[in-house]
């Protein structure tokens, strides 16, 4: 594992293309190799996917994409009539529409989903936009519906928003929508494996958390979403080149699997940030 390179992603639920000029809430790719590290801004989704796509043709690679790659424990067998969050992954690349500029149905998606389950589980959405089956505020009661509102690691990260939240201040669930589509693409390559649900192979995807870093993207003198690909990509490749990153990997909950999923680092936030310092 030693030999590993490390790609971090900053993934974006955007329904136009980013501005020219690299900007923040945009998508950013974070790279760090025995080589160096480097940064690239992609405007739309399907730039950053063709450009993953080169980054990973050779190599092996451990690519780390800021959104979850699974949903709470349940939601895949009501949504898909199996478990595992593979199966969700294939239901959404099946429905999303994501053209070259960005433009995207993955409200009206979550607005059907919602209808399907009589009321939620997914919530927020811009004011302007007629969903009477996509509340723009939380008021699903999650109880009642059947679904825990969150991930078993939500509970270790608390900070991380719930999948389910679509929009406004730290919402992760867009991303979550437009993003799984490409990781079905990507898993269904024999050398590509998703962690934690199928072993390591020459290319491994799996879910960052990069607030982990907490303080020290937050003093980076540049756009917090380039520095925290930077900084995530650096402190886990330096965790790999000091043959530690292994225990991280090992560290899930057997009951996290097969529907939810884990974070790298959960748990460990301090070993990360100790990680992106070291000399």
């Amino acid at each position: 594992m030693r030999g590993l390179n490390v790609a971090v992603v900053d993934w974006s639920a955007a329904s136009k293309p980013s501005p020219r000029r690299p900007s923040a809430d945009a998508i950013w790719l974070g790279l760090c190799t025995d080589m160096g590290e480097v940064q690239h801004y992609r405007r739309t989704r399907a730039e950053a996917e063709g450009r993953l796509a080169e980054v990973i043709a050779e190599g092996e690679w451990l690519v780390g994409f800021d959104f979850p790659m699974g949903y709470p424990e349940g939601f895949a067998a009501r949504l898909t009539g199996q478990p595992g969050a593979s199966m969700v992954w294939n239901w959404l690349e099946a429905r999303i529409k994501d053209g070259p500029d960005n433009c995207n149905n993955r409200f009206d998606l979550a607005a059907a989903i919602n209808r399907r389950f009589g009321g939620g589980p997914f919530w927020g959405r811009p004011a302007g936009l007629d969903l009477p089956d996509l509340a723009a505020r939380k008021s699903v009661d999650y109880p009642a519906l059947g679904l825990p509102e969150r991930r078993r690691v939500e509970r270790v990260v608390p900070r991380a928003q719930p999948v389910w939240k679509l929009f406004t201040t730290g919402s992760v669930g867009s991303q979550a929508l437009m993003g799984l589509p490409l990781v079905a693409r990507l898993a269904r390559r024999p050398d590509v494996a998703v962690w934690p649900f199928t072993a390591v192979r020459r290319v491994t995807l799996a879910e960052v958390y990069p607030s982990l870093l907490g303080p020290l993207v937050g003093a980076a003198p540049e756009i917090k979403d380039r520095a925290q690909v930077r900084l995530l990509a650096r402190a886990l490749h330096r965790l790999v080149r000091a043959g530690r990153l292994g225990s991280l990997l090992a560290d899930v909950p057997p009951d996290a699997l097969p529907d939810e999923g884990w974070i790298i680092g959960a748990g460990h936030a301090a070993l990360l940030r100790e990680a992106a310092t070291w000399p």
